[in-house]
């Protein structure tokens, strides 16, 4: 079992940046590709970004390209979601997961992803 927690969640401003981290348990963290999914009241959890287990690779989506970029540090077991430019859109619970996939894939579906932390909040005001 992979255990995966998240923190840096807060509060914002418009305009602003903010980043967030999940740590995760557990010795092959690199064998895991990893991915941030967002949550707002009334709204299905949606896809944010990826990152392979090397970190190569990364997939965002498209409402946060150029503005969001995901990042790991396997010696650290944590991966890393700095978020620039936020918009009151852009509140959310944010969630980290893991994905025990084919070497080097990344995916936006949900269903792809084993395990998942409880989620961070983030908000930003206007």
């Amino acid at each position: 079992q992979v255990q995966l927690v998240e923190s840096g969640g807060g509060l914002v401003q418009a305009g602003g940046s903010l980043s967030v981290s999940c740590a995760a348990s557990g010795r092959t963290f690199s064998d895991y590709a990893m991915g941030w999914f967002r949550q707002a009241p009334g709204k299905e959890r949606a896809f944010v970004a990826a990152i392979t287990g090397s970190g190569v690779r990364t997939l965002y989506a498209e409402s946060v390209k150029g503005r969001f970029t995901i990042s790991r540090d396997n010696a650290k077991n944590t991966v890393y979601l700095q978020m620039n430019s936020l918009t009151a859109e852009d509140t959310a619970v944010y969630f980290c997961a893991a994905d025990r996939a084919t070497p080097g894939a990344v995916t936006a579906m949900i269903t792809a992803y084993d395990y998942w932390g409880r989620g961070t909040q983030v908000t930003v005001s206007s």
